[in-house]
């Protein structure tokens, strides 16, 4: 029987927890150059990854039928740049921003194959306001983020300040529901904290979610951050709540208790526990 992992809560400053991050992602970015299967952006022209597909068909409700086309989007936590390089393929103009320097080598080495144009930004989620230049239509961040920042007020006050009035920002992120349980075992429990109280989570795990590799670098730190303070911390910072929505579905296998459908991998019986939320607020003002 597989053990269910365990995380330590830790009291510890940003800075550190952030530079331990970001090592532990320098590490995964090669292994996922490997396994995030790139070579079929580069041979397809047209491909577009499923969860850019799915957003903008959200994105499409509150920006028209344009979609993104001929808009300013920065792409928050872009990783190695799959859907940053998506988002450009569906015409915007597009800043990915990350803070490993290893994972944005990978997605300029992707995007240079494919003679799409991005502007690439190392930095801090917790600090994107400072570190890029002008203003956006559009911000957007995907499964897997915010779990990596500690302080969402910060997070939503950088949101607001890199929107142009009447712009949108987009997320659809793991639910935290499911990130308060166990991955292992065919009747997962509810293992892990849902709510924040200021502590992160210390995990050292040589693993990573996708391929086969083990990383160097195996400590790293998560925050839980409740639904009620992601969608607090976007209000409080001054934006507009459009669109909220649960989902039953996940692009990958959280849990062997999952089973694959047509639409992603859903529980057995999906109307239980949420697998993701999805959030699009406005900046009050100018329509994008």
């Amino acid at each position: 029987m597989t053990e269910t992992p365990q995380a330590t809560d830790v009291t510890i400053a940003w800075d550190e927890a952030r530079e331990a991050n970001r090592l532990n992602w320098d590490d995964r970015a090669s292994l996922h150059e490997d396994s995030y299967g790139i070579e079929a952006y580069v041979e397809d022209p047209g491909r577009i990854s499923p969860q850019v597909v799915g957003d903008l068909a959200v994105l499409r409700e509150h920006l028209g039928s344009q979609g993104v086309d001929g808009l300013d989007l920065l792409h928050l936590q872009c990783h190695i740049g799959t859907d940053t390089l998506s988002w450009a393929r569906c015409g915007a103009r597009v800043t990915g921003l990350d803070q490993s320097g290893a994972s944005l080598d990978v997605a300029r080495r992707l995007v240079a194959r494919t003679g799409e144009e991005v502007t690439w930004v190392q930095a801090d989620a917790l600090a994107a306001r400072e570190a890029v230049a002008g203003d956006f239509d559009v911000v957007y961040t995907s499964i897997g983020a915010i779990c990596w920042l500690d302080d969402l007020g910060v997070w939503a006050r950088q949101i607001a300040a890199l929107l142009r009035p009447g712009g949108v920002f987009y997320i659809q992120d793991g639910h935290p529901m499911l990130f308060a349980l166990e991955e292992v075992g065919a009747n997962p429990r509810v293992v892990f904290r849902y709510f924040p109280t200021g502590a992160a989570q210390q995990w050292d795990d040589p693993g990573t979610y996708l391929g086969d590799g083990t990383v160097e670098h195996q400590r790293s730190y998560e925050w839980p951050h409740s639904l009620s303070e992601v969608i607090g911390s976007l209000l409080t910072a001054g934006l507009v709540l459009e669109h909220f929505d649960e989902g039953q579905t996940l692009p990958w296998r959280f849990s062997p208790a999952m089973v694959e459908t047509d639409a992603g991998w859903v529980w057995p019986t999906p109307d239980r526990i949420p697998c993701t939320f999805t959030i699009v607020a406005r900046k009050p003002g100018g329509k994008a």
